[in-house]
């Protein structure tokens, strides 16, 4: 189950978010009654939770909070299930820096949400390695989630 909140007072593709992390959640292979929360917040909201939870200045564009600690399953072992944890956006953030990193602002709340579920599942990039890992991984999920849409006439 999917439960989306949008408090940031920002007009959201909130449907298509739910789709996407429906579309991720499969493609991981964890288990459709697994719970996850997303969270849209104006920044000041976003600020305050930078500071208390990360203990930085500024709003960000995501954080995630994981609950049952879950993790993407091997090829052998079966789909989990459980409470995945909460991702919290900032729509004002990720419209800001989308043009940036060459995306529509729409695209880079996509991009943020995967991220936000990666780090969910465990995955992390403090370290060069795991940083590859997951940021690969990230890219791996978009270009199949866009190749979906464009299968389905959903662009």
């Amino acid at each position: 189950m999917i439960d989306i909140t949008n408090e940031s007072g920002s007009p959201s593709d909130e449907e298509g978010l739910i789709g996407l992390a429906t579309f991720a959640l499969d493609w991981l292979r964890i288990h459709p009654s697994s719970e996850l929360s997303i969270i849209l917040v104006d920044e000041q909201t976003m600020e305050a939770y930078h500071e208390k939870f990360m203990g930085l200045p500024g709003p960000t564009d995501v954080l995630s909070f994981p609950m049952d600690e879950m993790r993407a399953p091997g090829d052998d072992e079966d789909p989990p299930s459980g409470l995945l944890g909460d991702i919290v956006l900032c729509p004002t953030v990720t419209a800001r820096q989308a043009a940036e990193n060459g995306r529509t602002p729409d695209g880079e709340a996509e991009y943020l949400l995967i991220h936000g579920l990666l780090h969910l599942l465990g995955h992390d990039h403090a370290e060069p390695e795991d940083k590859r890992v997951m940021f690969g991984l990230n890219d791996e999920i978009i270009t199949a989630w866009d190749d979906h849409r464009e299968q389905t006439g959903q662009r």
